[in-house]
């Protein structure tokens, strides 16, 4: 059973404790999130956050529990708040004795006057439905406690409540039923196998949130607390609380049985590894990829091109928690890792169908807002991204049928670029080379853009974005022959682009690659990792002495142990930590800040290169740690750039939990196919 073990000397650290964060996803896009301590640091923190059939939005619906013991006379509190002038209000962390995730679900152990509380979360998978467990070990009986703090709002927003407005609090069979507001989706939280439920009816002000004010952010909530359950609890006996917004015949109330299906579901996760199923690292970024596959429903807009296609979101990725949706370029870069490394190839092809049938245009959805906002088509790279999602398929499973569904969507990627599409997207006739760019887009992964203050501009012709061209011209060519489709004029803008790739892109002076050319001011010789996507493709444009000395550029100045860096720290223009206000982190976000999912081109790089798979193993070795740090069990999305690489961001990012697992695997069962030099 792969665990990880939280000590007490950080759950007795207060400020260590609070750093450290828990996710358990529904598979719906819905989760229970919080610190290891059960104290909320976020407004996406909650025990019962919904997605709600038919809509894209998530809801905060069981913010917390206020946990009390009872023991003789004496009365033990296990909870943790922060509010003003006083963090870790009533002090419940002092009791806690160990957190741990047994396979990726969260246990907390509390000691109390000799006795052991155990809790456990878990979700139904795809239901919104959370149980919280708590279980008795010891020789004496207690009384145990539980208040509801609850909510109703999107994720996004903050509730404040008002001393003449509270829920309107229903008793139902087995606990209680609760309705913020009329029009509003009732949720019932109900004691299994039965408690006393005491209604109270009053509300908590001023709950601190200290990661939202650190992000700038408003941070301060009030909550409902509706009432409270009370249950007497005997040595070796357990009280489940079930929060859950679904019908009842679709509520598992045998909190076991609930228990016992999602540990096998997670078991069988694992197995899918094969022979690495033993493999604990592999094993926890498993479970942690199966955090990011979701079912969600979403039709286009009406009248648009898509919507008469009939195409509908099903299942899809979401790029990162807790404020992500599905983003097209980061689904088609996590994709391989998060399902074929982790032997799941049949929801790769159910995916990859999903999103082939929504490209317009010949452009991929940059993301798929939440509800009242149009599908977003402003990615030069997405498209590019999803050919190589296609070859890494279709080398995995030899899936001709996939291949000749959705070859006619491929086709029309490339024939939207070279005649010229949305955004400036087009092939310079001369070179061959793609240019993309328009006054307030940002195209590439480096999107950053505050107001009309554009961070990094990209405008022109990046490097990844034509290393990415070329390959996907190479990949047409090869798909069109094997169906017995023209390859005119393909061949010829792929042999332009070859001769001209390296002479355009080449820095002499620097010994790398500029990052883009025919900018707006020029070429940039900004030294950043975008070049290391054109040297980790197949299909080369470089020399293997030009190949390396990228390689080695890119070692000296942007590799750290946790990914690499966005700039070089000799630019001026470098910001070593990711932090601050939306302003202060949008301008440093690709201004120096390391992002881990750029170590999977770079060890692709290392491998083609130089056939060395053990340093490329031991370059992951510190995702080990990271996994008991942050988002427990998972990967963050960035880290700061400099020591000790803080990290920063996401808990738990798709392409960085991805990207690891994939090259992981790859260099533990990698088979050189050249001499190293």
């Amino acid at each position: 059973m792969p665990t990880l073990v939280i000590s007490r000397a950080i759950c007795a650290n207060l400020e260590a404790a609070l750093d450290r964060e828990w996710l358990v996803t529904n598979g719906l896009g819905g989760y229970a999130s919080s610190t290891i301590v059960g104290a909320n640091t976020r407004r996406y923190h909650g025990l019962l956050v919904a997605a709600l059939p038919g809509s894209r939005d998530r809801l905060v619906l069981l913010s917390k529990i206020e946990e009390e013991v009872d023991l003789g006379d004496h009365t033990y509190y296990l909870s943790v708040n922060e509010y003003p002038n006083a963090a870790g209000h009533p002090g419940g962390f002092v009791h806690l004795e160990e957190f741990r995730l047994e396979h990726g679900l969260p246990v907390c152990r509390f000691g109390v006057a000799g006795m052991t509380l155990e809790k456990r979360v878990w979700i139904a998978h795809e239901r919104n439905t959370t149980y919280i467990s708590y279980h008795l070990i010891g020789s004496r009986p207690l009384v145990l406690r539980l208040g509801l703090l609850t909510n109703y709002r999107s994720i996004h927003a903050l509730t404040t409540g008002t001393s003449d407005r509270g829920f309107q609090v229903e008793a139902v069979e087995g606990g209680c039923a609760i309705q913020s507001f009329d029009g509003a989706t009732p949720y019932r939280v109900l004691a299994v196998p039965g408690a006393a439920f005491h209604p109270v009816g009053v509300w908590y002000w001023h709950f601190i949130y200290r990661r939202e004010r650190e992000r700038g952010m408003d941070y301060t909530e009030d909550l409902y607390m509706p009432g409270h359950f009370e249950a007497h609890l005997e040595p070796g006996e357990s009280l489940t609380l079930v929060a859950t917004t679904e019908p009842a015949d679709q509520v598992e109330l045998d909190a076991q049985e609930s228990w016992e299906r999602e540990v096998n579901r997670r078991r069988g996760l694992i197995a899918l590894l094969g022979e690495d199923r033993e493999d604990d690292f592999a094993a926890h970024l498993a479970l942690a990829a199966d955090q990011f596959l979701i079912r969600s429903p979403l039709r286009p807009e009406n009248g648009s091109a898509v919507a008469a296609r009939g195409a509908e979101i099903d299942e899809t990725v979401v790029a990162g928690y807790h404020w992500f949706t599905d983003w097209g370029r980061d689904t088609a870069i996590a994709l391989p890792g998060l399902t074929l490394s982790c032997g799941r190839p049949d929801e790769a092809r159910r995916i990859l169908r999903t999103w082939a049938a929504f490209v317009h245009e010949g452009l991929l959805p940059n993301r798929f807002p939440e509800d009242g906002q149009s599908v977003e088509y402003n990615s030069v790279d997405a498209p590019l991204w999803l050919f190589q999602t296609v070859d890494r398929y279709l080398s995995e499973t030899s899936d001709r049928s996939l291949l000749e569904e959705i070859y006619p969507t491929l086709r029309q990627i490339v024939e939207s670029y070279a005649r010229g599409t949305l955004h400036g997207i087009g092939v310079d006739p001369i070179d061959g080379l793609l240019s993309a760019g328009e006054p307030g887009f940002v195209l590439t992964w480096m999107d950053a853009k505050i107001d009309d203050w554009v961070v990094t501009p990209r405008s022109g012709k990046p490097v990844e974005v034509n290393a990415l061209w070329y390959n996907a011209l190479r990949l047409i060519i090869r798909w069109s022959i094997e169906l017995g489709c023209a390859t005119a004029p393909f061949v010829e803008l792929a042999e332009t682009i070859s001769r001209s790739f390296a002479q355009r892109f080449w820095f002499e002076a620097g010994g790398y690659l500029y990052d883009v050319v025919d900018g707006e001011n020029g070429d940039d010789a900004s030294l950043r990792p975008n070049q290391i996507i054109a040297v980790s493709l197949p299909h080369a444009l470089l020399t293997r002495e030009q190949a390396l000395r990228v390689l080695v550029t890119v070692e000296r100045k942007l590799l750290t142990p946790v990914g690499l860096r966005t700039l070089s720290p000799d630019d001026p223009r470098f910001v070593p930590r990711y932090q601050g206000d939306r302003r202060q982190r949008d301008a440093a976000y690709h201004m120096g800040p390391v992002w881990p999912w750029l170590l999977g081109p770079y060890a692709d790089a290392c491998l083609r290169l130089r056939c060395d798979s053990t340093a490329v193993g031991r370059l992951l070795l510190p995702f080990q740690h990271h996994l008991t740090e942050a988002g427990v069990g998972s990967i963050s999305e960035v880290f700061d750039a400099v020591k000790p690489h803080t990290p920063r961001g996401c808990i738990a990012q798709a392409w960085s939990v991805a990207e690891v697992l994939r090259i992981w695997r790859k260099a533990k069962h990698f088979k050189c196919k050249r001499p190293s030099p």
